[in-house]
């Protein structure tokens, strides 16, 4: 392939590997890696956040038909999710909040934010109850 016909990158490439660049070769390849090193550390800092953020949540699960666990209590502001382990549709109703129906593994979230006690059901079968404890 004729130089002239080589995209530019191409040609710089191929100038890097030229042995009279060794030089600029290795200043080329300090600092791809210094792009690649900030790009990782970046992406580090972001998961982070993301996982500071989730950890905000607190998860009940929805298995063997019960709430588990049957009493939680949260700070005023907290996400409370409601995770449903079951193979079976499940609702999560008290007077405050009601998720209507949760598939089976599906979730649904609540942001508590008005202090009080709430006792909850599943509507489909009220035999599962349980209670959130809002400060």
């Amino acid at each position: 392939m004729r130089s002239s016909c080589r995209p530019h990158w191409a040609r710089a490439v191929a100038e890097l590997a030229h042995p009279r660049n060794q030089d600029a070769a290795r200043v080329f390849r300090c600092a791809l890696l210094i792009l690649l090193a900030a790009t990782f550390v970046a992406r580090s800092a972001e998961t982070d956040q993301r996982s500071i953020r989730d950890a905000a949540s607190t998860v009940i699960a929805i298995e063997n038909m019960r709430f588990v666990p049957a009493e939680l209590t949260v700070k005023r502001g907290s996400r409370v999710v409601w995770s449903n382990k079951d193979l079976v549709p499940h609702t999560v109703t008290s007077n405050a909040f009601d998720s209507h129906s949760i598939q089976a593994n599906a979730s649904w979230s609540y942001v508590a934010n008005e202090p009080g006690d709430y006792t909850y059901v599943c509507a489909f079968h009220p035999t599962m109850k349980a209670r959130l404890i809002v400060q």
